[in-house]
């Protein structure tokens, strides 16, 4: 990790509150495009990990006992965008439950990696004992979406191909 943990409990849980709240953004958008692309199962999983990011936010403002979340501010992140946060250029239209479950299972275990780094880091023991809370309901999430994939089979290699591709006019 490039960046210093954050130097108080606050500023750490301000942190993983931002985290929280830019994975729900990017499942809601994820959704959204798989909506338009009439992919309604794959919309559905995306807004029920919304929905767990959502209530893993609110779970953060009630612990710290805020009433809204705090002031932006600029967060170091181990890569461009926070850990917890899906690619956009990771979806494809014709993606399949599997697909949408994999990229989850990818984001969970960044999130949970970047709490043990940052656990590992600090010698503030309040934001050490936070970060490795946040690590263990990381993992519980990592689990979840492995149970989850076992209800779907990975697709053929050629899942991708759409014989009728969109079209783009000038």
């Amino acid at each position: 990790m490039s960046a210093s943990p954050p130097p108080t409990l606050e500023d750490f849980m301000a942190q993983a509150l931002a985290m929280e709240r830019e994975a729900v953004d990017r499942y809601r958008d994820f959704a959204d495009a798989m909506e338009v692309h009439n992919n309604t199962e794959v919309a559905a999983l995306f807004r029920t990990m919304a929905g767990y990011e959502a209530k893993h936010a609110e779970e953060i403002l009630h612990q710290m006992g805020w009433a809204s979340d705090p002031p932006p501010t600029l967060y170091h992140w181990p890569e461009l965008e926070s850990p917890e946060a899906v690619p956009f250029d990771e979806a494809h239209y014709l993606m399949q439950p599997w697909h949408a479950l994999n990229l989850a299972l990818a984001a969970e275990q960044r999130a949970e990696a970047f709490f043990g780094r940052l656990a590992a880091a600090t010698t503030n023991e309040a934001v050490r004992e936070a970060a490795l809370e946040l690590q263990r309901e990381e993992q519980e999430h990592v689990e979840l979406v492995r149970r989850w994939m076992k209800k779907f089979p990975e697709p053929e290699g050629d899942w991708d191909n759409d014989p009728d591709p969109p079209r783009y006019l000038d």
